[in-house]
């Protein structure tokens, strides 16, 4: 027989019907020699349907058959139609195919537990078909990892604003963080993603913290819903929730110039609380004084800020008067005159003094500010706080301190005990400041003790070893300031000094034992602590307590040389 050169389409006079292939006997993807794509062995058939539960992109390598059906033809051979679909295929017991019994699986997944007549109804009516090999266990339970994206171009955040017509409220207590990640603009996240890489070098992050960050970062951004809206720290502080690190989110998006700066102060906010009950005219006053020791002020009479402690303290000290004064009907400080302040002052004790501090700075402000027309508390005497007596501390308490297991523990105990430094110059110690065996302290350098350089040498290699990379300069670090640059505070000094123990305590044991082993050499004291000559006389006229020469079973009295014992 001649070689045949055309296809059946190509027939001259056609197209020519193909015939049946003579395996199979399908009339269609005629291929070469009386067979069909899908039988003849050079083709290359494209993907079709499965011969018996009919999901698309079975092969021809597994003889058209997906992976599941496969299995299921070598578990049951019985071929016949089945008793709810009607479809021929490969039964198995119960003389239900493949497909009836997955869809039973997907009604129960998705959580309809119909009634048994309804769902035979469903099946004969129409079915779900579904995607080759989607049950195999190999993909049970994971997610489907979708191709790699592009990486978008950076951009900018658009320089104009639209409002939002509401403001939602923020929480994620019920949400997962990777789904509200993705929810941010591609384009502003590779934006932001500048900054966020800058910061992990310059801190020299770890990988999970990065990824942490990040995330925090593409959650806040996934918030906005409008373009050039700007975010506010309480859009921030929702990672909390979630145990992310949102100061390092919050630098972030201040570098990218997408954070409003309406933070309003904690000391701000606890005053607001506690005058809340006040006359609004009152009240309003309070704030005026508020303001001007928050922030100080520029103009006549001029002021520096003071700390937050200070205001927290002359206002919780000034309350009850104030209080009273409005139970009593009076609406401003204006009304108040010096018997109105006799009658709050308590009689006796500290509390008379520490209110009559509080009232004497807000009149005096307010006063200078022209807000009252006298200072009614400069006519009241309200004496002076008793001066405390610094006592020894009993010496197994600090011998623990310094023998502690813990190197930070046993360094912050010996640098107070030793040389009697504060917990501000224990916080702002750099490693710069320790060389040659010296400490380098408010402009006088400082010669280590021999105990002080072994507890020194054995924190500075518990610190290596457990931040090697960290770009903090500062001598102590918690796992919070390792990423950063800031200092420990006040209360992670002393929470790690242990409950018998404060940084003030061991200070004023440490100079009272200098008096002590001096004789009450005031000058001596305040060259070697280099304190004031008033500070070195508070100690040593305490050397004439009776409890300093007498020993006692709670405080032990010690002789000069004991210090070096410890």
């Amino acid at each position: 027989m001649g070689r045949v050169e055309f296809c059946y389409t190509c027939w001259p006079g056609g197209p020519v019907t193909p015939p049946p292939c003579l395996r199979c006997g399908s009339t269609r993807l005629y291929y070469a020699t009386g067979l069909c794509e899908r039988c003849h062995p050079n083709a290359i058939p494209p993907p079709d349907s499965c011969t018996n539960c009919l999901a698309w992109g079975a092969t021809r390598h597994l003889g058209w058959l997906c992976k599941g059906c496969l299995s299921w033809t070598h578990k049951y051979t019985h071929t016949a139609a089945c008793t709810l679909c009607g479809h021929q295929a490969v039964l198995d017991a119960s003389r239900i195919c493949r497909l009836c019994r997955k869809q039973t699986l997907l009604s129960r997944n998705t959580g309809h537990r119909a009634p048994t007549a309804h769902w035979q109804q469903g099946c004969r009516t129409g079915q779900q078909l579904f995607f080759a090999d989607l049950f195999s266990s190999r993909h049970r339970g994971a997610a489907i990892i979708p191709p790699v994206p592009l990486r978008p171009e950076p951009t900018p955040p658009p320089a104009h604003r639209q409002l939002v017509l509401c403001d939602a409220v923020r929480t994620l207590r019920r949400r997962g963080t990777e789904g509200l990640a993705r929810r941010a603009d591609p384009h502003l996240a590779a934006w932001v993603e500048q900054f966020t890489r800058e910061e992990a070098i310059r801190y020299s992050w770890s990988r999970d913290t990065t990824w942490r960050v990040r995330t925090g970062v593409n959650i806040v951004l996934g918030f906005l819903q409008t373009p050039g809206a700007a975010l506010t720290a309480d859009d921030v502080a929702v990672l909390r929730q979630v145990n992310l690190p949102h100061g390092h989110v919050t630098a972030i998006l201040e570098r990218a110039g997408l954070l409003t700066s309406d933070r309003v102060p904690a000391v701000i906010t606890w005053a607001e609380q506690q005058i809340t009950a006040l006359p609004p005219a009152m009240a309003g006053q309070i704030r005026a004084w508020l303001t001007l020791m928050h922030e100080g002020s520029t103009s006549p009479p001029r002021r520096h800020p003071r700390s937050e402690t200070t205001i927290r303290l002359h206002l919780h000290w000034a309350m009850p008067a104030l209080t009273q004064w409005a139970a009593t009907g009076k609406t401003s400080l204006r009304e108040i005159t010096p018997h109105d302040i006799r009658t709050a002052l308590p009689p006796t004790g500290a509390t008379r003094t520490q209110m009559g501090q509080g009232l004497r700075s807000i009149f005096r402000l307010l006063k200078a500010q022209r807000l009252v027309f006298t200072d009614p508390a400069r006519q009241v005497s309200t004496g002076f706080p008793a001066p405390t007596i610094p006592m020894p501390l009993p010496v197994e308490h600090i011998r623990a301190a310094l023998d502690s297991a813990d190197p930070a523990q046993a360094l912050l105990a010996a640098l107070a005990a030793f040389h009697a430094l504060t917990a501000q110059q224990i916080q702002h110690l750099r490693l710069t400041d320790i060389h040659d065996s010296h400490l380098d302290v408010d402009k006088r350098r400082v010669p280590l003790a021999e105990p002080v350089r072994q507890r020194l040498a054995a924190y500075l290699h518990h610190r290596r070893r457990h931040w090697p990379t960290t770009a903090n300069p500062h001598l102590f670090l918690h796992f919070r300031t390792a990423t950063t640059t800031a200092h420990v505070g006040h209360r992670w000094i002393n929470l790690r000094l242990g409950p018998h123990l404060t940084t003030r305590a061991l200070r004023n044991d440490r100079l009272l034992d200098e008096a002590l082993a001096t004789d009450g050499d005031a000058k001596r004291l305040g060259d070697l602590f280099h304190i004031s000559t008033r500070t070195a006389q508070r100690f040593t006229h305490s050397l004439e307590h009776p409890d300093l020469r007498t020993p006692t079973p709670g405080h032990p009295s010690r002789p000069p040389a004991a210090r070096r014992r410890l």
